[in-house]
C-alpha cells in the first residue's frame, strides 16, 4: 500500500483515527513499517477495527496503542501524550486530524455554543496536543501534519464557524513552522476538498447530495477519497518532504481554482 515510504524506527500519533482520513492514514503508516502507532479517537470499538486493519498490513499488535479520548475534554491532550511516551518512549510524527464540521451562519441562534464547541476541538485541542508534542519532536527532529480544509482558503457558504477554525489551523501551520524550523521540526498541513467521509453525514448532510454537489464544484468532477488525502499526509510526514515546511497543500480536485 505504501511501498514508496518507510517509517522504520518512527512513532506516529494519529488523532481522529477511528474513521475517514484518520483511519486511512493510520493504515498507510502501518503498511509503511512504522515502529509505533497511537490511534486516538472517541469510539473505542471503531479504533479496534482500525487496529485490526493495521495488523493486516504487517504491524504487530504490540506496536499499536489505542486511546479512547475526547480531545476537547479537559486534560485529554496531556493524558494522550503521557500514554504515548510511556508506551513508546518517543514521538516522531504527530498527525492532527481530529475535527468536526457543521452548518452555521451569523443568523444561527446557537452560534455562540457552536463556536465554542468547534473551536475547542478543531483549534484548541490541536494547539495543546502540538505544544505537548514539541519537546519530543525536537529530540527526534520529527514533524507535524495537520488536516485543515479548503474552507481555510475559500470560505464555504453556511459554514461560518468551520471556515474560521480551519483558517486558524492554516495560520497555526505557518506560525509553528517558523517557530520550529531552527529546531529542525517541520510543520505542514493538507487542505482537502469534499472527501467521502462520515463527517458529512454527522453534520446533517445526505451522502447523495454531498456527492452530487462535489461533482459540480470540483473541476475533476467527483468527490475525493480518504486514501487520496492520506497519501499526501504520508508524503509530508516522510523524508521525501525533508525540505518542505509551512506548506498548506490543497488536495481538492482543483476546487480552489474556481471562484469561491
Amino acid at each position: 500500500m505504501s511501498a514508496s515510504y518507510c517509517f522504520e524506527g518512527r512513532v506516529v500519533l494519529v488523532t481522529g483515527a477511528s474513521s475517514g482520513i484518520g483511519a486511512e492514514t493510520a493504515i498507510h503508516f502501518a503498511a509503511a513499517s512504522c515502529d509505533g502507532l497511537a490511534l486516538i479517537g472517541r469510539d473505542k470499538d471503531r479504533l479496534e477495527e482500525v487496529s485490526i486493519k493495521c495488523q493486516t498490513q504487517g504491524l504487530a499488535i504490540e506496536k499499536i496503542l489505542i486511546i479512547s479520548e475526547d480531545l476537547a475534554s479537559d486534560g485529554a491532550p496531556g493524558r494522550i501524550m503521557d500514554a504515548v511516551i510511556q508506551k513508546f518512549g518517543k514521538l516522531n510524527i504527530l498527525i492532527n486530524n481530529a475535527g468536526q464540521g457543521g452548518m452555521t451562519s451569523l443568523a444561527d441562534p446557537e452560534l455562540s455554543q457552536k463556536f465554542d464547541h468547534l473551536y475547542s476541538l478543531n483549534v484548541r485541542a490541536t494547539l495543546l496536543l502540538s505544544q505537548l508534542a514539541v519537546p519530543h519532536l525536537i529530540e527526534t527532529k520529527g514533524n507535524i501534519v495537520t488536516v485543515s480544509s479548503i474552507c481555510a482558503k475559500a470560505a464555504v457558504p453556511n459554514m461560518l464557524v468551520y471556515n474560521l477554525t480551519k483558517a486558524a489551523l492554516d495560520y497555526f501551520t505557518e506560525s509553528a513552522a517558523r517557530c520550529l524550523a531552527t529546531k529542525q521540526v517541520r510543520v505542514n498541513s493538507v487542505n482537502p476538498g469534499s472527501i467521502a467521509t462520515p463527517l458529512h453525514t454527522r453534520a446533517g448532510r445526505e451522502e447523495k447530495v454531498v456527492r452530487e454537489l462535489a461533482r459540480r464544484i470540483h473541476p475533476l468532477g467527483r468527490i475525493g477519497e480518504s486514501e487520496e488525502v492520506s497519501r499526501a499526509i504520508l508524503f509530508l510526514a516522510s523524508d521525501h518532504a525533508s525540505f518542505t515546511t509551512g506548506e498548506t497543500l490543497s488536495v481538492d480536485g482543483g476546487r480552489f481554482l474556481l471562484c469561491p
